[in-house]
């Protein structure tokens, strides 16, 4: 029986998402029995850097000349790319200064020397190539990168969810923080696959698996007001993973 062969990659990013790959612990013996790991530097310094590869799993964003260089390559040897968390997905944190001159923000932090680095504004892995399959998160999930994994090896495309934060609130029957406290919680905006952990705990929902499909942000901004949360405050933290309705606004200290 021929196993997929597969190869996961890091480009500019803090490597988290390759560690929740790692972290699979009981599952992992299960996968390297139905897939072929080819390319997968985090876990192995002996890799095939120039076959083909069925899947391809990409997590960080494009960050430079190098990154796009490489993504591209991944892209041509891959029948399968796989954007591996919200940086591959959204652009993540590191895309919260594009609003800005990069050519000023880098100056301004490394001096007249900052032009010999090789740097860009942070980019989506789909901003640059084709994208068959996204699973965001900061990091991910372990259970959707399974889920999707086996859903990949069954020839089908990985069902992932595709409403807020909120409903998994709801299913855990957990104090909504925001119309009961005056929290600014963005689960209402924010896409599900988390089990609402942040919420369950006490915390609030800051965002990091990127906007819901279809989040009606107009209405949720009344509904933040209406609960004395400032427009603007809200706009500035939904910024911080992904880009959404509304740019980047003057930040205000969140209570």
């Amino acid at each position: 029986m021929h196993k997929p062969t597969v190869g996961t990659f890091g480009l500019t990013g803090c490597a988290g998402d390759q560690l929740v790959v790692l972290n699979c612990e009981d599952e992992l013996l299960e996968l390297v029995e139905l897939i072929d790991i080819r390319d997968f530097l985090t876990a192995s310094s002996d890799n095939d850097e120039r076959c083909a590869l069925d899947i391809a799993f990409v997590e960080g964003s494009v960050m430079s000349k190098r990154d796009e260089e490489h993504l591209r390559q991944i892209r041509a040897r891959s029948e399968t790319l796989v954007a591996l968390g919200t940086c591959a997905v959204w652009g993540g944190i590191p895309a919260m200064d594009r609003a800005f001159d990069r050519h000023e923000l880098v100056g301004s932090i490394y001096g007249a020397g900052g032009h010999q680095f090789d740097t860009l504004p942070a980019r989506a892995l789909h901003e640059v190539v084709s994208i068959n399959v996204k699973i965001p998160g900061c990091p991910i999930e372990k259970h959707e990168f399974l889920g999707a994994v086996a859903s990949l090896l069954h020839g089908d495309v990985p069902v992932l969810a595709e409403y807020p934060v909120c409903m998994e609130c709801r299913l855990r029957e957990n104090r909504c923080l925001l119309t009961h406290d005056g929290r600014c919680c963005l689960g209402p905006v924010t896409l599900a696959g988390c089990a609402a952990r942040c919420p369950s705990l006490g915390v609030t929902c800051i965002g990091c698996r990127g906007p819901a499909p279809d989040a009606n942000f107009a209405a949720a901004m009344e509904v933040f007001e209406e609960h004395g949360q400032p427009r603007e405050r809200v706009s500035q933290r939904l910024q911080t993973f992904a880009p959404v309705p509304g740019g980047m606004l003057t930040p205000e200290e969140d209570r």
